[in-house]
């Protein structure tokens, strides 16, 4: 089998089909990186070949990282693909916004047996572009959700800055910080002025089979074990089906990704990224290794298992 690329115009979806050299029935939805085709999505399907499963990597657009009313049906157009191929085992992997987006989908098609997200939210978060206008990296979307499903935008919590405002909070909590990029008291303010609302909230309970939540102390972007400890709260409170674990860590940054597998993203210094992007990553570079070292060995334990 060779890569396929797919195309919202022609295909429904963007997205590239990596399949492992062996057929092992095992498949999972990637979403890791600006594009479905670009080094970190390649390298993130690459390592999960070495792991014996296929892989579809999926994107927002061609090359964006913006998210903003995507479908979640485009998860249900490629997991009919994936069954196509053989995979009678289906999950999905996310990190960051796509951590978000992988619980979502897994709310949404019970056949992804398997969930994987790494440094998420537990809210549905507003929508947001990566265009550059005026001159800001990145703005908040004109009242759009980051998703949609069944053609409605899912209700999410809105941030606390409108464009300009938005990124310009950004750059001055990133370099009171000493890091490349934080939000976190930006989500912070978002949840003081409008308290999450309960149909804002990602229905963790309806999700089949086994969730991982994986997530570090010192993330900068937003405070990711307060909302993965709020979801293992509401897992606590209602019936579900499913299996969990929550990987928590004092350090880890952001980037909670398997040692082995930032190793293949840069093989010269695995670590020099985490360094430059957060300062917990150069002030705790030990701790932080020690993490990525433990997640690979559990996160191939847990694939092995699966």
């Amino acid at each position: 089998m060779k890569k396929q690329v797919f195309r919202v115009c022609s295909d429904g979806f963007n997205g590239a089909w990596y399949p492992a050299p062996s057929d092992s029935g095992r498949g999972l939805i990637l979403m890791l990186g600006d594009s479905a085709e670009d080094y970190m999505a390649r390298t993130g399907a690459k390592w999960l070949n070495r792991q014996g499963i296929h892989v579809m990597a999926m994107s927002a657009d061609k090359k964006d990282y913006g998210h903003h009313n995507y479908p979640l049906e485009r998860f249900g157009i490629a997991i009919r693909f994936m069954k196509a191929h053989r995979c009678n085992k289906l999950g999905v992997i996310g990190a960051s916004t796509t951590g978000m987006m992988a619980l979502l989908a897994a709310t949404c098609f019970p056949e992804l047996s398997l969930t994987i997200a790494i440094s998420p939210p537990d809210f549905v978060m507003e929508g947001f572009y990566q265009d550059d206008r005026d001159g800001m990296r990145e703005r908040p979307g004109d009242n759009e959700s980051t998703v949609t499903w069944q053609g409605k935008p899912l209700p999410y919590l809105p941030y606390a800055y409108r464009h300009p405002e938005y990124w310009k909070k950004i750059l001055e909590e990133s370099k009171a910080g000493g890091d490349k990029i934080a939000s976190r008291k930006m989500f912070d303010e978002s949840e003081r002025r409008h308290p999450i609302q309960e149909e804002e909230r990602i229905k963790v309970e309806t999700i089949c089979g086994k969730i991982i939540f994986i997530g570090a102390e010192d993330d900068v972007l937003w405070d990711t074990c307060r909302y993965i400890r709020r979801m293992e709260e509401r897992l606590g409170r209602y019936p579900h089906e499913s299996s969990y674990e929550s990987w928590l860590y004092e350090h880890g940054t952001h980037f909670a990704f398997p040692e082995s597998m930032l190793k293949m993203m840069l093989p010269v210094g695995s670590g020099l990224l985490v360094s430059f992007m957060f300062k917990a990553g150069r002030e705790h570079k030990k701790e932080c290794r020690e993490t990525r070292i433990d997640i690979d060995r559990r996160l191939r334990k847990t694939l092995a298992d699966w």
